[in-house]
């Protein structure tokens, strides 16, 4: 494969990725927004969750290749999917963690006493939402994932682009 094709075939794959992981981020936006709309508080935060779904696109696009080794391929596709999803939650988890952190580090006079405080302030209950919404998106793409090397290159989404089967009179 060429450099050429080689770099459209990571674009596409890579705006496949943001798009899924925008769509389950802007839903968090949403709620966020509605939940504060009750409070008369304004929030804007979808530029954020783009930028954010692009940069969980490309680490997850990243680490998909990282072999989790020989041991998993002996295993049931399930244990893949959680492990993975365990795997990259945590990320999320310490990353967000070390993003809010790292904003308050003035405020506290350091990293380590941002850290302290991040834990008693509500803050913490913005962090385990996120975490919480992106495992869910995180365990449904590497479900998606599994499905679609079970499948085949494409398959699952001719499988979606294309009208159900009619059901028989048994319901077979």
């Amino acid at each position: 494969m060429s450099i050429i094709q080689n770099l459209k075939r990571e674009f596409l794959e890579l705006t496949y990725v943001t798009s899924y992981f925008v769509c389950w981020l802007g839903v968090l936006i949403l709620l966020k927004h509605l939940i504060l709309a009750e409070y008369k508080i304004e929030f804007y935060g979808m530029p954020l969750a783009v930028l954010g779904a692009l940069i969980l696109a490309k680490v997850v696009l990243v680490l998909k290749h990282v072999s989790l080794g020989a041991w998993i391929h002996a295993q049931p596709a399930w244990v893949d999917v959680v492990l993975r999803t365990a795997l990259y939650t945590f990320g999320v988890f310490v990353a967000l963690l070390i993003e809010k952190t790292f904003e308050a580090r003035h405020e506290y006079d350091g990293f380590i006493p941002a850290l302290n405080a991040l834990f008693q302030q509500a803050d913490m209950n913005h962090i385990w939402i996120n975490t919480i919404c992106l495992s869910g998106a995180l365990l449904s793409y590497n479900m998606l994932a599994v499905v679609s090397r079970c499948l085949g290159k494409g398959a699952l989404l001719r499988m979606f682009l294309m009208p159900l089967p009619k059901k028989t009179l048994n319901g077979d």
